[in-house]
């Protein structure tokens, strides 16, 4: 009996310690209500996490565990808040050793996928990878993968990310708000279009489309080469944020410079139609020069507050083929840290662009843009500017998260 009651109780024991509950709470600062704002909680001291429980007043919130350095240990908790004007809440919690990861309603998508030659219909290949890598010396890699590269999209929006030496941010514009890409795969049918979903919305040739990352000659922006390896992963898939990275190995921005590794992680949170870039290098980049921007849009009216948010609001075809594709309206905007801007360089006939430092190995900038097609945004340069300048005040002010 006394070696019955031991083994109970160190089972007992065990238990409660595969069980960590805590609280967090989560306040608005600002005088506006905010929807979907990410609550990301580090699990670096919470040991082994196999799943996860958060609750406000009783009421199960959606949540998401994520492994981003994919080593099958999960790294980080993420949750949304809806919050309004000055509002405070406080969400319990539960860390759990066992079991999976809970599932919710998807609300973003991520896909990479290999052409499927037996597939004849554009919006139906089923080739579904995670991750591609290619050597430096790969012929075309722009045409390895069906869609040209990863995309990934919210209620919102949808982006590809070119699979190639540009790694442009390539846009898709939604009439409806919902999640179009798994259907369309970026090659919307005429009965899909018949139906209301969207299409691709933007040229963007040799540019920055939508703030690809880049180097910097001196005069112009350079592409993402020489390097010794090129990958695309999907690292999430959702439901409340979808994470893709592009991974560059021995890229040599200068020739006269050390090669680097860099990685360029995208971070597409449900319920917004802004991004987030962190460019993370393996090393100290401080005296190299970079470059970001977005693409003068033929015709464009241009915004800067001459603090790193520029933008635009112009129409251009979405293709060489006039005949077959009709002119799009689009807003861009790329939002950089001033202490990273060299210089906000003059319009040319391709970019809007700004010559960035970087002091250390890692810096943070957000993209965003809006169709003119959608029924939920915007349809004039002035309501998409005014939009803008309250995004960034939201942006400075985000809600405040403590651990109790």
């Amino acid at each position: 009996m006394k070696k019955l009651f031991i083994t109970l109780a160190l089972g007992a024991a065990l238990g409660a310690s595969a069980q960590q509950v805590f609280t967090v709470s989560v306040e608005n600062p600002s005088r506006q209500a905010r929807t979907d704002q990410p609550v990301v909680l580090s699990l670096a001291n919470r040991g082994m996490v196999s799943s996860a429980l958060v609750k406000c007043n009783s009421q199960e919130v959606p949540c998401q565990l994520d492994d981003l350095d994919l080593d099958e240990q999960m790294d980080e908790l993420c949750f949304l808040v809806d919050l309004g004007p000055r509002e405070k809440k406080t969400y319990t919690v539960t860390l759990m050793a066992e079991g999976e990861p809970r599932t919710y309603p998807a609300r973003v998508y991520a896909e990479m996928l290999m052409r499927n030659d037996k597939v004849k219909e554009k919006n139906k290949h089923d080739n579904f990878i995670q991750s591609i890598t290619v050597r430096g010396d790969c012929a075309n890699s722009y045409n390895l993968q069906h869609h040209h590269g990863v995309d990934f999209e919210s209620e919102l929006n949808g982006i590809r990310i070119y699979f190639d030496q540009r790694q442009t941010i390539d846009l898709y514009g939604k009439f409806k708000k919902r999640l179009e890409l798994q259907a369309t795969q970026f090659y919307t049918s005429k009965e899909q279009k018949e139906q209301g979903y969207g299409d691709d919305v933007l040229w963007v040739g040799n540019t920055f489309g939508l703030g690809a990352f880049r180097g910097w000659d001196g005069k112009q922006p350079t592409m993402i080469e020489p390097v010794k390896t090129r990958t695309q992963r999907v690292i999430s898939y959702g439901p409340l944020r979808s994470i893709v990275e592009v991974v560059d190995q021995g890229w040599k921005p200068e020739a006269t410079k050390p090669a680097v590794n860099m990685t360029l992680r995208y971070t597409q949170y449900a319920g917004h139609r802004d991004t987030d870039v962190d460019v993370l290098f393996n090393r100290d980049v401080k005296g190299y020069a970079f470059s970001t921007g977005i693409i003068n849009v033929k015709g464009s009216t241009e915004f800067s507050d001459k603090k790193g948010l520029r933008a635009c609001w112009g129409t251009d075809y979405p293709s060489t083929d006039t005949l077959n594709w009709k002119p799009e309206t689009v807003g861009l905007a790329v939002l950089v840290a001033q202490k990273n801007i060299v210089s906000e360089e003059p319009a040319n006939k391709d970019n809007y662009a700004y010559v960035l430092k970087i002091d250390g190995s890692k810096m943070h900038y957000k993209l965003c843009y809006c169709s003119a097609n959608e029924e939920f945004g915007f349809h004039s340069a002035s309501e998409w500017f005014d939009w803008l300048k309250q995004w960034r005040k939201e942006v400075e002010q985000p809600i405040i998260v403590k651990e109790n």
